[in-house]
């Protein structure tokens, strides 16, 4: 007889792990566990796609003697071969080969859609960053019943990536006399290095293909009207403000709040105009800067036509559904300890309308080139770094980064770790972006980030900045870097070296350099700055690489520059 055609022992497996559980307060599919875990499950696709709420057989919650509860999500299935589904990695295969929900599989196997509710509480709760997600299977056999579970540990630390707890023939682990030993064992669960960058690139691949989707619907009039290249950055950014909002201050934007009215104080527009403007307020942004953001995105969802209504539905309301499903799961959470935010930026940046684009080789540069630039220039928690063309900050992202991990690793007092990383975000990084497109980028990419982007300056760094940081307890006064990073537009003189000149002769504080140049701009083209610049640092090596900014092919062989005390390395790439 086929498997499919076998009488499911569903319920029987039900009673068998609720027996298990005398001794601890559980709750059935029918029963609220509170109001936070059941509204999050209501919210999030059903197990079969749908819109219906999902429904775990049985819930519970880990409790330990210092207060931490951790959900617990069962699902329970009667039949031979109903356990689980894995891809050919070993991995639950929750997605399909378009990185879609394959919800196939979240129905049919226990662990699958145990994993499936786990995601739905932290996609969709503040309280709760770790969940325990079980699949249990049973079905009888010739020699007598038999019972099979999957124990998995789902965490935001650990990107929501479900990681194997052990082997377990019953529930037994999760009684108060048990409980103890099976958290020692949870917390020991951390995603390796490898497994780390293997899920960062997941989600860039994955949020690069959202973004190309919206900007070809953007393109193509599925908005009910086609949005000109101009106004895709300023229209995404605002959306990606409007629908973060800030924990406990600000709501997230909800698509219901949009509803075609056309006053002039409650049109779409202005709805969203408003929810940007508590946004970044609640951010603790200087106010000019504010002012300069709201003035730019007024342009997009005030004097635009997108938020005129058709047959009751505004272009920015059917937009912002498209964004609120697609783009916004991405940008909230943990994630934010991992850049993974390049894709998106690199995908915006492509509709940059950026006069003379080619010829001044306006393109975002790879995150594992920032991350490698800035380990060269040995960026630590007491690094200052600048970017004179700052674009959509990569090098301030990884930068960051390392200064903060370094700083995790040397400060043992949580108070004092926490005073260091906010001096970081908010006093020793610096970047200047002359084009009004990609400054948004910039200044949306460190809000993101967490670091208020308050050294995020609009300008031009040739012309109109002098050194100093322009805002806050420290404006007017001289920001010290020790590294400069540098991907700069090879059309200015001496192929950017002139970057290179005036950030080098600012610097009075030592340090280290590394900048992409031209390959030929080694040989001649640089001057007078080459000349000029060395005679004060010192070239020390030059490295080669290939062909890694493949959609610029003027840019495809580049130098690198590090800059030590009082030393320069010169690397050729």
């Amino acid at each position: 007889m086929a498997t499919k055609n076998v009488r499911s022992i569903e319920e029987q497996v039900e009673d068998w792990c609720k027996a298990q559980l005398r001794s601890i307060k559980y709750y059935t599919k029918t029963e609220s566990i509170n109001s936070e875990i059941e509204e999050a499950l209501r919210k999030a696709p059903s197990k079969s796609g749908g819109e219906g709420a999902n429904y775990p057989d049985i819930k519970c919650f880990l409790e330990t003697s210092d207060m931490r509860r951790i959900p617990v999500m069962i699902e329970v299935k009667g039949r031979k071969g109903d356990l689980i589904k894995c891809d050919k990695n070993g991995d639950i295969c929750n997605l399909n080969k378009d990185k879609e929900p394959h919800y196939g599989n979240i129905a049919k196997y226990a662990v699958n859609g145990a994993v499936h509710y786990a995601h739905a509480i932290l996609n969709n709760t503040e309280s709760y960053k770790e969940v325990v997600a079980i699949g249990v299977n049973g079905y009888d056999t010739s020699i007598g019943r038999i019972y099979e579970m999957g124990v998995y540990y789902v965490s935001k630390e650990n990107l929501f990536v479900p990681k194997k707890v052990g082997e377990y023939t019953d529930l037994s682990f999760l009684l108060p006399e048990y409980v103890n030993g099976f958290i020692k064992d949870i917390d020991k669960l951390f995603l390796t290095d490898s497994e780390i960058e293997l899920k960062k690139i997941e989600l860039e691949d994955d949020i690069e293909r959202r973004l190309k989707v919206i900007n070809q619907k953007m393109h193509d009039e599925d908005y009910g009207q086609k949005i000109d290249v101009g106004q895709r950055v300023q229209l995404i950014t605002g959306l990606v403000m409007a629908g973060l909002g800030v924990p406990g201050k600000v709501s997230p934007l909800s698509v219901s709040d949009l509803r075609g009215d056309q006053g002039e104080k409650n049109n779409d527009g202005q709805v969203i105009m408003n929810k940007i403007s508590d946004y970044l307020s609640e951010k603790q942004l200087p106010r000019q800067k504010i002012e300069m953001i709201e003035e730019v995105l007024r342009v997009v969802f005030i004097h635009s036509k997108l938020q005129e209504p058709k047959d009751g539905e505004s272009a920015l309301h059917t937009i912002y559904a498209d964004v609120r499903q697609n783009i916004i799961p991405f940008l909230t959470g943990e994630l934010h300890n991992i850049d993974f935010t390049g894709r998106l930026f690199n995908v915006l940046n492509e509709w940059v309308d950026v006069p003379d684009g080619a010829k001044n080789d306006v393109v975002l540069t790879p995150r594992y080139i920032t991350e490698l630039m800035a380990r060269l220039c040995g960026v630590n928690m007491d690094s200052y770094v600048w970017d004179f063309a700052t674009g959509s900050a990569g090098f301030l992202i990884s930068s960051m980064h390392q200064m903060i991990a370094d700083a995790k690793q040397k400060i043992s007092s949580p108070e004092e770790l926490n005073r260091k990383i906010t001096h970081i975000k908010m006093y020793q990084l610096l970047g200047i972006e002359k084009l009004a497109d990609i400054y948004m980028l910039a200044v949306l990419n460190m809000i993101l980030m967490k670091d208020g982007s308050s050294n995020i300056i609009h300008g031009d760094s040739l012309t109109e900045f002098e050194g100093n940081y322009e805002q806050g307890e420290y404006n007017g006064k001289p920001f010290p870097a020790n590294v400069f990073l540098l991907n700069p537009p090879y059309s200015k003189s001496g192929k950017g070296f002139v970057f290179v000149h005036r950030a080098l002769s600012m610097m009075h504080h030592g340090g280290m350099a590394a900048v992409l140049i031209m390959e030929n701009a080694g040989s001649g083209n640089g001057l007078p700055y080459t000349r000029e610049i060395l005679k004060n640092n010192t070239l020390v090596a030059s490295i080669h690489m290939s062909d890694f900014f493949v959609e610029k092919p003027v840019c495809k062989r580049l130098f690198m520059y590090l800059r030590l005390e009082p030393l320069m390395i010169y690397i050729r790439l």
